[in-house]
């Protein structure tokens, strides 16, 4: 049996290395072994949320795991040949649920019904996508490349107690149409979603306040104001700016050190970068289209105002499984990636 081996501490050398491999290692049937799990880091190992991903992307396909325990550095997944279409899962923390669909989505590229994922953790949590992002971001993106994700917010979980649910879908995926974004051309709208649970209602008035005043230069934002109950209390904001021919995100949640109107001034600053520089996809949801961009029908291209570490770990890992050429470009000041997937690519024709 051949067995592919992954550093993991190579790169970026975090939980997305993990995350992308097992996803990769059943779309193309590979059995993986992972060692130095997250060696560089303060901690080492997996954490609650990273075997939570693992369990969830060996579910769907009845796959066998060796060292998915807290703390574990190395890993030996064993896909399986089955496929299920409904799960439940709960990270059982904060722990982002996001990150774990991410995993899920990707698994399922060969799934031949819709899959149906159930599942609880935290929804906006510190570095990982807000699961509103992927309602206004990553999904939209994804449909142009014929993909038809979708996602409910039932709860939201919000650190340390976590509590979140959400329900996603996925339909089959088949041919995957490539996506290339040479320039984003006129802004159409900006839109904002402004949350906040188990919070004073000033709270969503300072946030939308500060922002529509960084922004005003640039647009009216139109904002859907969201205020719930829930285990958890917290309070944040997404921006999605449509432009002709793509779409540039922005986020912020708020904590003890980073109050309502400093949340509202840096999302709106953190768009406002991301539109001046030139780039056609902002670098956190760059990460997350790679993959599909790699099992694509045809040669795929956006622009990034800076290449981040995740960026070129995914790049490293999907080159591990996939026959696909990466190519990068520096110009002025941002960087021109294309994505060139092979004939022998074994995702493009799924096992």
């Amino acid at each position: 049996m051949t067995i592919l081996e992954i550093d993991g501490s190579r790169g970026e050398g975090g939980g997305q290395m993990v995350r992308t491999s097992v996803a990769m290692a059943t779309v193309t049937g590979i059995t993986t072994h992972l060692t130095r799990i997250r060696e560089n880091r303060p901690t080492n190992g997996l954490s609650k949320q990273h075997c939570a991903a693992v369990d969830a992307v060996a579910q769907m396909a009845g796959s066998t795991v060796e060292g998915n325990t807290i703390g574990s550095r190395e890993l030996l997944f064993t896909p399986g040949n089955e496929q299920k279409y409904d799960i439940e899962m709960n990270i059982g923390t904060a722990g982002s649920l996001s990150l774990v669909l991410q995993a899920m989505m990707l698994a399922a590229r060969n799934h031949k019904k819709r899959l149906t994922v159930d599942i609880s953790g935290g929804t906006n949590v510190m570095w990982a996508p807000p699961i509103d992002s992927y309602q206004t971001l990553l999904f939209p993106l994804m449909r142009r490349m014929g993909i038809e994700a979708n996602v409910k917010i039932i709860d939201r979980g919000f650190y340390p107690q976590g509590g979140g649910r959400v329900i996603m879908t996925l339909d089959p995926i088949g041919t995957i149409k490539p996506l290339d974004i040479e320039e984003l051309g006129e802004l159409k709208s900006i839109k904002g979603i402004c949350f906040s649970q188990r919070l004073p209602e000033w709270i969503n008035k300072d946030m939308i306040a500060s922002c529509k005043k960084t922004l005003e230069p640039y647009a009216d934002v139109e904002f859907d104001i969201q205020k719930t109950d829930g285990d958890s209390r917290g309070a944040g904001i997404v921006l999605t700016a449509e432009f002709e021919n793509g779409l540039l995100g922005s986020n912020a949640l708020t904590s003890r050190g980073h109050t309502a109107d400093k949340a509202g001034e840096d999302a709106a600053n953190d768009l406002i970068r991301e539109m001046t520089t030139g780039a056609t996809m902002d670098v956190h949801t760059a990460d997350q289209v790679l993959p599909y961009m790699a099992m694509s029908q045809g040669k795929s291209g956006f622009s990034v105002s800076r290449i981040s570490k995740h960026l070129l770990s995914q790049m490293d890992t999907l080159e591990s499984f996939l026959d696909v050429k990466f190519g990068v470009e520096r110009k002025d000041n941002i960087y021109r990636f294309t994505v060139t997937p092979g004939e022998n690519n074994a995702a493009v024709h799924p096992r």
